[in-house]
């Protein structure tokens, strides 16, 4: 035991005491292993992650002339190597890295331009460890970026129904990971683009991707991009897990300002929503929206927007149910962040459990995820053909008793375009005035009433 005399120190004395009591008794920083780098390129930023064995500090600054951007990791050693990532088409030239004599990692990033740095920690969560993020922002916009901007493309003068296709996760996030790895963030990229190149061949729509490649995109920009697309319709397509393998079967959901209408629908939507987490974009913030919805002029458009969202997911859904087993015969609701826009109506597409080994061995395959995004194109047009917003192709053509019509895309057939629209390749051949099967890329076909 020790016994302290009652002796009065000067306060000067006293807080030299405190502090140096402090310093020894503070946790000494454990050095961190730099065990991955990764790097991502974006359509606006370059991302470079490292992955840490722990928290670190760090810092950043430029330098020019030339042009060059410096990060300094304290108390960190590097076990990876920068040689295999791949630089084309970002603004970085070269990186290279020296350990410093303070047990500084010292990363040095040449760069051909000049760019917007920001760079933030982020802890491990979600299953995923401590991560040092740095985003390179580009300085000009690039064409990808300007494509996401209003989709002012018109059909013989009037204007289209604008779809905004969302593949859920990309980049450091892969989503859910099936049987032999099979990413969620790959599968869902290649549906949500044929999907797009679907849409694109039918007259009266246009179709975009919200992601266009392997990078992430928040959840919160997600919904922006559809925005500025001026979208009739967000639809994020996804291929998610559950807690058992035997889960299975296709789902849409919509917005629900009051809660999940089932346990499963509530599991999803906490998935989902880590996924800024884990794509990492540093402050996370799931509910922006709130104070919005709150105001009755858009609580109003709220409630339009998501009468809007119920009905195109209940096409969507009884569409699927032609090739997938359904996980719930109605459209479900969830919290989930991507459809959290007041003015654009939005649905997320589960087309089945990656985690159950059957639907996964389907969803790795060309052929169903060609069929899947037809029975989505087919559900979003059962819907918008009998719904048209003003002042669109679709509506005038339904106002003028104008038939269908279709525009040959790249692996288009007569006999696939007859099935698709239910009509003979007879009365196909014959309405558009065709003497054999040949027809070329970007071809307009009229599709007769009936077959």
């Amino acid at each position: 035991m020790v016994i302290c005399a009652n002796v009065q120190y000067p306060w000067k004395a006293w807080l030299g005491l405190m502090l140096a009591a402090a310093l020894c008794f503070a946790p000494a920083l454990q050095a961190a292993d730099v065990d991955n780098v990764r790097l991502w390129r974006a359509p606006d930023h370059t991302r470079l992650v490292f992955d840490l064995s722990g928290p670190v500090e760090h810092k950043v600054f430029r330098l020019a002339d030339p042009e060059r951007l410096v990060v300094d990791i304290s108390a960190a050693r590097l076990n990876a190597t920068f040689s295999t990532l791949t630089l084309d088409e970002t603004p970085i030239r070269n990186i290279r890295s020296a350990q410093r004599d303070d047990n500084t990692l010292r990363v040095v990033l040449d760069l051909r331009e000049q760019v917007q740095p920001r760079s933030f920690f982020l802890k491990k969560q979600a299953g995923v460890g401590d991560r040092l993020v740095i985003d390179l922002h580009d300085r000009e916009p690039s064409a990808q970026r300007a494509q996401q901007r209003p989709a002012l493309s018109t059909t013989e003068g009037r204007r289209d129904i604008i779809i905004a296709v969302d593949a859920g996760h990309g980049g450091e996030d892969p989503g859910a990971i099936g049987p032999g790895g099979l990413f969620e963030k790959n599968v869902v990229l290649d549906i949500s683009k044929r999907l797009v190149e679907r849409l694109n061949a039918t007259s009266g729509y246009k179709a975009q991707l919200v992601r266009t490649g392997d990078y992430y995109v928040s959840l919160r920009e997600r919904r922006n991009i559809a925005r500025r697309m001026q979208a009739d319709l967000l639809i994020s397509v996804h291929a998610d897990a559950f807690t058992h393998p035997s889960a299975n079967g296709a789902s849409v959901f919509a917005l629900s300002r009051r809660g999940a209408t089932s346990e499963s629908a509530r599991f999803l939507a906490e998935r989902e929503n880590e996924a800024d987490l884990i794509g990492g974009v540093g402050t996370v913030s799931l509910d922006d929206k709130d104070e919005l919805l709150a105001g009755v002029l858009v609580d109003l458009s709220m409630t339009a927007t998501l009468s809007t969202s119920l009905a195109v997911g209940a096409e969507v859904l009884n569409s699927m149910g032609g090739i997938a087993r359904l996980h719930k015969p109605t459209v479900e609701q969830a919290g989930f962040a991507v459809l959290k826009s007041p003015d654009v109506p939005s649905i997320l597409v589960e087309t089945g459990f990656i985690s159950n080994p059957a639907e996964a061995a389907k969803l790795a395959t060309v052929s169903y995820r060609r069929q899947m995004a037809e029975t989505l194109a087919k559900g979003v047009e059962g819907y918008f053909n009998n719904n048209p917003p003003d002042g669109t192709y679709i509506a005038w053509r339904q106002q003028n008793g104008a038939g269908r019509e279709h525009i040959i895309a790249r692996g288009d057939t007569l006999s696939g375009i007859a099935r698709r629209y239910d009509v003979t390749v007879r009365d196909l051949l014959q309405v558009n005035g065709l003497n054999d099967h040949t027809i070329r890329v970007g071809q307009t076909l009229r599709i007769p009433t009936s077959s």
